[in-house]
């Protein structure tokens, strides 16, 4: 029986990439429209923390797997930060055979499950398909499907563990539970280490559990891929801060031979206007981990959360459509986007704006808050909007928004979420001597192997980038497990 790597290669070869183009299959498969993702009714959705996106079905998956043309050079994986052998496993799919895909997805992704859903494939592998480079078509669903293999493999109940190498007796320390710190736990166990992972908090997970919602990802998903790099032997060990609980001497003092550091950056940005310190004014990173980690939406949560009818959200972010669809869901009758630009420059994802709307999710664009107003009891009760417009590209390549003179308004609100923007933690960087720290509080690496200025120690994810996405930094932490790896072999 042939190979799937054989049928890959036939595939490819001269003599097949001639008669593919000329035949009549190629063109069936070009003219196959792209798969739509099942979703629940936003009627029903708005009112309820369920999962929005409900998967492909066995048959969508491979009709979708069957627009993939086997191309000679599969430019989809040159937008992959984790390189994900992505026309293998689809051709497992197209083939029906599932499981085979879902362990070539976890040869390099330690969260394929995540990745299938809260990864910008629009802007990454998917954008380099020759779908969209050179037929000017919708690109093949990989995101769809690498959510489609993760999730039957999960359901079916036959999780596949990947291979790990014999103990080699050598300790590295973990500090953040995030995507970085999860995708460089997962590589190096595969190499035999001694991984222990230290996390803040009291759920492991990072901004995958604490930043993003239920209804986008449910935390059973990540419990699952987390329990998978258990059964690797990674270690886990939460509630333990490092600068504070533990410091780096105690890590170095215990054996650790190699440490990651992937704190993120949990620390809000607020824009400094007045009224900002009035009660009901908050960061989206406090409004979504107290809902998402603390059970504030439970009026009985011994940390519950402000519940507002008039609900704003400033910012355009991936993070701000999650506050307020989250502030939806907890009853606001009116939940509103302010976004000093144009929605056509938003860097939140279509499908998240889409999913906003439908809804019922307001977008007031080109305005910008300059105040709150309170009342007698401290209590934001309104806000002053400066309408805006665009005048030249900025740094970015962006329009830079503008003033317009004399133009603005005054709007009722009794919950203001702030979502314009993180900073790392300082506690991290801090407490380390003799790393290297930028003006913004990131850990200065070398690109090429995510090295500080300390040998023993990497870093990777937004405590380095500032800000950014999973998949990101899931690819510094494979990156920085490939290069501490070749420093202690």
């Amino acid at each position: 029986m042939m190979t799937i790597e054989e049928l890959i290669a036939i595939r490819r070869s001269e003599p097949w990439r001639e008669e593919l183009r000329k035949s009549k299959k190629n063109k069936e498969r070009a003219d196959i429209p792209r798969v739509h993702m099942n979703e629940l009714d936003p009627e029903i959705r708005s009112r309820n923390n369920e999962e929005v996106n409900l998967g492909l079905t066995a048959e969508q998956a491979m009709q979708e797997a069957q627009r993939c043309l086997d191309c000679p050079n599969p430019t989809c994986m040159n937008g992959c930060p984790v390189n994900i052998n992505i026309p293998t496993f689809v051709k497992y799919i197209e083939k029906g055979d599932f499981l085979s895909a879902a362990k070539t997805l976890k040869e390099t992704s330690a969260l394929p499950a995540v990745c299938g859903r809260v990864c910008p494939q629009e802007k990454q592998c998917e954008a380099q398909c020759i779908y969209i480079r050179k037929m000017k078509k919708e690109p093949v669903a990989i995101g769809y499907l690498e959510r489609f293999a993760a999730d039957y493999e999960r359901e079916s109940g036959q999780i596949s563990v990947p291979e790990v190498a014999e103990k080699n007796g050598k300790k590295i320390a973990v500090i953040g539970s995030g995507p970085a710190g999860l995708s460089f736990a997962g590589d190096m166990a595969k190499l035999g280490y001694e991984v222990t992972v230290f996390e803040a908090l009291h759920e492991i997970g990072g901004v995958l559990k604490y930043g993003i919602p239920e209804f986008r990802l449910p935390n059973h998903i990540v419990d699952v891929e987390i329990d998978n790099l258990r059964q690797m032997g990674v270690q886990f060990i939460k509630n333990c801060i490092i600068g504070k609980t533990v410091s780096y001497e105690n890590l170095q003092e215990d054996g650790f031979q190699g440490i990651f550091v992937a704190s993120g950056a949990g620390l809000p940005n607020f824009m400094n206007i007045p009224g900002e310190n009035l009660i009901g004014v908050m960061s989206s990173n406090e409004y979504l981990t107290r809902v998402n980690l603390m059970d504030a939406a439970n009026p009985e949560s011994d940390t519950p959360v402000l519940f507002g009818k008039n609900v704003a959200v400033i910012g355009g972010g991936n993070t701000a459509m999650d506050s307020v669809r989250t502030a939806r869901r907890l009853g606001a009758d009116r939940a509103m986007i302010i976004y000093r630009r144009s929605e056509e420059e938003m860097p939140a994802r279509v499908e998240e704006v889409k999913h906003a709307k439908e809804e019922g999710v307001e977008f007031m664009t080109l305005h910008n808050p300059v105040e709150y107003l309170g009342d007698d009891k401290g209590r934001v009760k309104q806000m002053r909007l400066q309408k805006m417009e665009l005048g030249e590209p900025d740094a970015s390549g962006r329009r830079s928004p503008v003033p317009v003179e004399g133009a603005i308004e005054t709007i009722d609100v009794d919950v203001v979420i702030v979502s314009v923007g993180v900073s790392p933690n300082p506690l991290v960087p801090s407490s380390i001597q003799g790393l290297e720290v930028t003006r913004k509080g990131t850990i200065v690496v070398n690109e090429d192997t995510m090295c500080s200025a300390l040998n023993d120690v990497y870093a990777g994810g937004d405590i380095v980038r500032g800000g950014a996405t999973v998949i990101l930094a899931m690819g510094d932490g494979r990156k920085a497990a490939a290069a501490m790896h070749e420093r202690l072999k």
